[in-house]
């Protein structure tokens, strides 16, 4: 049969969009013919293909149990594989149908298939009383055939799969920004919570209750239907919050509390590390023992224009609320991405008295454009702490690495 029916049955009407696709599966059909459809064949495993649907149905608008029904469409192509050169028409009664649908009931098997219609993924085949049935010829073969042309499935299959991969893609990304944003609302909480217990708050209540209230109005039950870009900007929100707690937290601490941290941290320098000391040259600088009073390393400029930084580094204005016009806002944007890296106050803190501000900004925001590969960021710049430490770390290779 040649031509083969294009309009529905009975009172339903044709639309414009039922006519294009119609036409849009003819034109997919005849470039196949003739060779010119590219990488496309127009073939495709049918149940990989619902599978793919499966992942994407919210961007193709199908509803679980409409892929249900294309399933229970597919499983009458006794064949695995459906090839959209030809027509692939299956004609099961609505009774049939619908026992493979898990008993399915027929208005709302009705409406499932109508959005399986509207989707592009299949074509209704109607004959003249409307019923479903196929003319055999004197082989047994099957010569005119009326019902559900499952062909569009399979010339859609490139696109189908490609949906699929974004979709899981986005998926991915919506897991990370949710387990995330539990992540940061349980620590703000909790440090928070310690600030108030060991009476921090005392030094000043109005920043902390306002950090309270933030908290908050970011609160409340990450949805799994939430959108991506609702999530990042509270992600976002949650990580400025953070840096700002931490932040005050670090800031309430005692004298006696730092200088015993700090006295930590050396104690485990000197007795991982050797004993000699180096000036930011590279060079030896003499002992106590040598000199007569001990000699600390000076800490030098970066020599680096904001320019030619933000040129190497442009993903750290992403985390600078108003810009960057100054090295004062790399260094605000850097405590932002300390937060999100993971990396703890005291970490940042040491960054900086061994290196100085400006240069601890620089390697946080090195660390960002390279946190792909940075699997402890944390660590990473506890190693280069210690380095500078020992006046054995030199920004400006790094500098030109990231170039």
């Amino acid at each position: 049969m040649e031509k083969f029916a294009t309009t529905p049955f009975g009172g339903a009407r044709l639309t414009a969009r039922n006519f294009a696709l119609r036409a849009d599966l003819e034109k997919r059909q005849s470039r196949l013919k003739d060779g010119a459809g590219g990488n496309a064949t127009g073939q495709a495993e049918k149940y990989q293909i619902i599978r793919a649907l499966s992942e994407a149905r919210t961007v193709w608008k199908l509803s679980d149990r409409a892929i249900a029904v294309l399933e229970a469409l597919a499983s009458f192509h006794q064949d695995r594989h459906l090839d959209g050169r030809a027509p692939i028409i299956v004609f099961p009664s609505n009774a049939e149908l619908s026992l493979r649908a898990r008993g399915m009931s027929p208005a709302t098997l009705r409406r499932h298939l109508a959005s399986l219609v509207e989707a592009g993924l299949i074509l209704r085949r109607d004959s003249a009383n409307g019923k479903r049935y196929c003319r055999r010829d004197d082989h047994g073969d099957v010569e005119t055939a009326f019902g559900f042309d499952l062909a569009p499935l399979a010339l859609r299959a490139e696109d189908i799969l490609a949906t699929a991969a974004t979709s899981r893609d986005t998926a991915r990304r919506i897991s990370r920004l949710r387990a995330e944003i539990t992540l940061h609302l349980r620590d703000i909480a909790k440090t928070i919570a310690a600030a108030f217990a060991e009476g921090r708050t005392e030094r000043g209540a109005d920043p902390w209750q306002g950090f309270v209230e933030r908290l908050r109005d970011l609160s409340g039950r990450v949805q799994r239907n939430g959108t991506e870009a609702d999530l990042s900007a509270r992600c976002n929100a949650l990580v400025r919050l953070r840096a700002e707690v931490e932040t005050g937290y670090l800031n309430a601490l005692t004298d006696e509390e730092m200088s015993a941290s700090e006295r930590h941290s050396e104690h485990h320098i000197q007795n991982s590390e050797s004993d000699l000391s180096f000036d930011k040259n590279g060079q030896r600088l003499k002992t106590e023992d040598e000199a007569g009073e001990p000699i600390a390393p000076k800490r030098t400029s970066t020599g680096l224009a904001l320019k030619d930084f933000l040129n190497l580094c442009p993903d750290i204005a992403d985390y600078a609320r108003g810009g960057i016009s100054r090295w004062q806002d790399v260094i605000d944007a850097a405590e932002v991405v300390r937060s999100m890296l993971r990396i703890s106050p005291s970490a940042m803190a040491a960054a900086r008295n061994a290196m100085g501000d400006i240069p601890a900004a620089i390697v946080i925001a090195a660390i960002l454009k390279r946190s792909t590969v940075i699997r402890s960021p944390g660590g990473y710049l506890r190693d280069l702490t210690a380095k500078a430490e020992q006046g054995r770390f030199s920004i400006t290779p790094m500098l030109k690495a990231l170039g």
